[in-house]
């Protein structure tokens, strides 16, 4: 039996149509996915707060007290003051992480941070509910874009911030920016890929490369995920621009390397499944046995959502992990299956406290059992642990769960209550693309496959996409907003779940304008005036400055109180001039002032902790950690 809307019955009431302009992509977000769900939208007139402050909406099921899910643009204690997605991603140091390969700080193109805000506002809005059927008080919960777009940044902050050999990687001083994708001798861009050294050495060796060379190509390879830059020796690029896209596609195939072309959003839309899972959405929930009793009793002594609930994960890299982070943030006892000997992304500097900061950052609060999952007393420990639990999380490679005799009917028969998640890399249909074959479905091939890529190079003026982790990052929220999700399903319809996500479902989001009918899109045509979307050097530093409409611009013009051609071209250049006679942070002051969408560019992220408006996001120590996004009341 499949759930296709595990939120039918469940309703959301808020001024999501006619949102302001602030938070209008986030909007459009919660529509989508709310719909996808399966939970019916009731429109209302008018956000019930300030015109600019925040966005608001109900999250009600049949069986619990209306949940008031509230969204703003910073800390709830700070000046909501006018924000776009390009200004959040300048003052939480996305612009930064992203620029580094291009050597300055540059926005992603995408919709980023609001999708992400919009996913975390939904679970929000899911576990309270949940919190509620289990005798938790909560009728409120809170999330805003900066710690949405700070928990994306919580990696990298760790290894800058780390006591020991802290990185420090600000997109101007990186001296070989070098990175892929690869271009072919008839111009096609691609991505490759493995996971392991020796089809790296097998590849170069028939490219032509010497071993020596092919070893530090392998170890710029691996700093793509870490760093979010990759300098690849100019030879090896070079080499590769010199055969045919075939050519090397035949090399990579006798060589067990991956390869994958940058495709288009068109391209996308015709891959057989696209239709059904644009309308299923980034998971697939299929429904358990049902259960004779209740799946978890009511407990009242709870202080979050998930508090007394168990997770066993078993996953490694980023989007599964992060997905349990962010169980724990909601309570959860999140039992990490790692194994004999640790992970040995543990040992990966910097370090902290003896610990990989970066490691850390995505671990932290979870209890660490070394179980070797191949052997047989391994699983049966696994199975053991899982009779007991509320969640099994894993994001191994298809068909391994059931190799293992882990899988989901393997484990329902233990436990029908069961939740069962999937952290998929590809698909959440049972079968990976016949093109993707074999092809380990990581973030970079992701965003080559999904057409994410794309949309990131031609914003931002370069080859393919981005080395900060976008879908591993969305990926893993997307993982953990499912689950929550699943457990709501569970108590609601007392049965157990199984909810599958991917890196390539999750990309869909990041699309969402793409795939939908023109018509049915804000008109963004620009006025007579010039649209300003751009950064500027100060006296001092960096700043960014969005102005998307007439009025904008015209308050732009009044405070800097001077008289300037609104020719386009001579705009900017006088703009530029004027913007170096005092600093960023005085800009930024009189901007907010007159409603000006303004940032300083945070290129150094040890700087973040330091910001008023975001310093609450952080705890202080060995590394600084970001804090949990949501607050509940």
């Amino acid at each position: 039996m499949n759930i296709h809307q595990p939120l039918a019955g469940c309703t959301i009431t808020g001024s999501l149509r006619n949102s302001i302009p602030d938070f209008s992509a986030v909007a459009s977000s919660l529509r989508y996915q709310s719909r996808a769900l399966g939970a019916m939208i009731q429109s209302t007139e008018d956000n019930d707060d300030s015109a600019t402050a925040s966005l608001s909406f109900e999250f009600k099921t049949p069986h619990t007290k209306p949940v008031i899910c509230k969204i703003t643009k910073w800390d709830k204690s700070a000046k909501q003051t006018a924000v776009t997605e390009n200004i959040i991603q300048a003052a939480c140091g996305l612009m930064s992480v992203h620029g580094r390969v291009s050597g300055k700080p540059q926005s992603l193109g995408l919709d980023y941070v609001s999708t992400l805000t919009a996913t975390l506002a939904l679970q929000g809005g899911a576990a309270t509910a949940l919190g509620q059927l289990r005798g938790l008080s909560a009728t409120s919960n809170h999330v805003s874009m900066a710690a949405a777009a700070l928990l994306s940044m919580g990696q990298y902050i760790a290894g800058a911030t780390a006591t020991e050999s802290p990185e420090t990687l600000f997109p101007g001083s990186i001296s070989h920016p070098a990175a892929p994708p690869f271009i072919s001798s008839d111009g096609i861009i691609f991505e490759l890929e493995t996971l392991n050294v020796e089809p790296w050495q097998q590849f170069w060796a028939q490219i032509g490369i010497h071993p020596t060379l092919a070893g530090n190509g392998w170890t710029a390879f691996l700093l793509r995920y870490a760093k979010a830059i990759a300098p690849i020796p100019d030879a090896l690029i070079s080499a590769l621009s010199k055969h045919t896209f075939r050519q090397i596609s035949e090399i990579a195939i006798n060589t067990g390397m991956s390869i994958c072309s940058i495709r288009t959003i068109d391209e996308r839309i015709l891959d057989k499944h696209f239709a059904q899972e644009w309308r299923q959405g980034p998971w697939a929930f299929q429904a358990g046995p049902g259960l004779s009793s209740p799946a978890f009793p009511k407990q009242g002594r709870h202080t979050l959502p998930l508090s007394g609930l168990t997770v066993i994960e078993s996953c490694r890299r980023i989007q599964g992990p992060l997905a349990g982070h962010l169980l724990t943030f909601l309570g959860a006892r999140v039992i990490r299956i790692e194994p004999p000997g640790g992970d040995p992304l543990r040992g990966m500097p910097p370090m902290a406290d003896g610990c990989s900061a970066r490691f850390d950052a995505l671990n932290q609060g979870k209890i660490i059992r070394e179980i070797d999952i191949k052997s047989s007393a391994g699983k049966a420990e696994i199975k053991n642990i899982v009779r007991t639990a509320d969640v099994f999380l894993h994001n191994w490679a298809p068909g391994k769960a059931a190799q293992l005799g882990l899988d989901y009917s393997d484990l329902t028969d233990l436990n029908p209550a069961l939740v069962y998640g999937y952290a998929a890399g590809w698909s959440t249909h049972e079968k990976t693309p016949a093109a993707l074959h074999a092809t380990p479905g990581t973030d970079f091939m992701a965003q080559a496959y999904s057409g994410v890529a794309k949309k990131i190079a031609h914003s931002s003026g370069t080859n393919g996409g981005s080395l900060f982790t976008v879908l591993d990052i969305l990926g893993g929220v997307v993982a953990a907003q499912g689950i929550t999700i699943a457990l709501l399903s569970r108590h609601l319809n007392n049965m157990g779940v199984r909810v599958t996500s991917s890196l390539m479902s999750s990309a869909t989001l990041l699309c969402n304008d793409d795939f939908q009918d023109p018509k049915q899109l804000p008109d963004t045509r620009s006025s007579s005036k010039p649209v300003i979307n751009n950064i500027y050097p100060t006296r001092h530093g960096k700043i960014a400055i969005e102005c998307r409409d007439y009025p904008t611009t015209t308050r732009l013009i009044q405070a800097l109180d001077i008289a300037i051609d609104t020719e386009e071209i001579d705009f900017q250049q006088s703009l530029t001039k004027y913007l170096f006679s005092k600093t960023a942070d005085e800009w930024v002051t009189i901007f907010e002032q007159a409603g000006i969408p303004a940032a300083v560019v945070i290129e150094d992220l040890t700087e973040l902790q330091t910001q008023a408006r975001l310093k609450s996001h952080f705890n202080p120590g060995s590394y600084t950690r970001v804090k949990s996004p949501w607050s509940f009341k």
